[in-house]
């Protein structure tokens, strides 16, 4: 199966509904990218918020717009306020979105992954190998990065969509986005994306965002992975190494728009 490249209309639709919403995005992510993340959301149009104290984050998923979970630094104090801010975020219909990092390599992350599945997120976005070994395929990566090449990966996204009911996203050189049924490729971005801490993680707090909007979820996801390809690329074209790549790449999410989608 090669599915079809999402066309950039569709993705210029997406990038004016988020930025007409502005959704708040509770983050409950990784220590190394929060900065990061914060900063991509509000240069691509959304809110961010990271809230992590268990009393607070389950106030507060109610409020925000989307919930992102995100295991890169996962702690067992950290377990307890995810699994409080993933049941008051269904009980107040907030979509959220889980980022396995580094499943299937390490026990206690793969085993929380394994578990919080069960409670229904609205999307799943991981490399080829956290994909593979959710769906039980394989036993995982070296660390977050992935060992395998995300196409190899798109049927067991295809088995995970359809036992969880998300869109799950397997992201590489190329990404591939499905509902289980359907799918869309999204080419773009570069080799110089790995080279800089985060990239993948603040993609996941934008397919959050972009979770929240009207629409299909899978055109809204997908979209989302559109939105950093493309920013990715003119930043490449810009900068001369990492240090230069992410002030760039800020600067190209913060000036996207229809016609370089198109």
């Amino acid at each position: 199966m090669q599915p079809d490249l999402l066309p950039g209309h569709l993705a210029a639709s997406v990038l004016h509904n988020l930025r007409q919403v502005s959704p708040l995005v509770h983050c409950m992510t990784n220590d190394v990218v929060q900065s990061f993340t914060a900063n991509v959301l509000l240069a691509i149009g959304a809110a961010p918020a990271m809230v992590i104290e268990p009393e607070e984050a389950a106030q507060f998923s109610p409020i925000a717009c989307a919930l992102l979970i995100n295991i890169g630094t996962l702690t067992s104090e950290r377990s307890v306020a995810m699994l409080a801010a993933i049941h008051a975020a269904n009980q107040s219909s907030t979509p959220w979105v889980l980022d396995p990092v580094a499943v299937g390599g390490l026990d206690f992350r793969t085993q929380f992954a394994r578990t919080i599945l069960e409670l229904k997120p609205a999307a799943i976005r991981g490399n080829a190998s956290e994909i593979m070994a959710l769906a039980g395929e394989t036993g995982g990566g070296r660390g977050v990065d992935s060992t395998e090449e995300a196409l190899c990966a798109l049927p067991a996204a295809l088995k995970l969509a359809q036992m969880t009911g998300a869109i799950v996203a397997v992201t590489g050189e190329e990404d591939y986005v499905t509902d289980g049924e359907n799918a869309w490729s999204v080419a773009g971005g570069g080799a110089l994306m790995t080279r800089v801490v985060g990239t993948g993680c603040a993609l996941s707090a934008v397919v959050a965002a972009c979770c929240s909007l009207p629409g299909s979820r899978l055109d809204n996801v997908a979209s989302a992975c559109q939105f950093m390809k493309c920013a990715g690329e003119q930043a490449i074209a810009a900068s001369r190494g990492p240090g230069s790549f992410i002030p760039a790449f800020l600067d190209a999410l913060y000036a996207l728009n229809a016609e370089a989608l198109i």
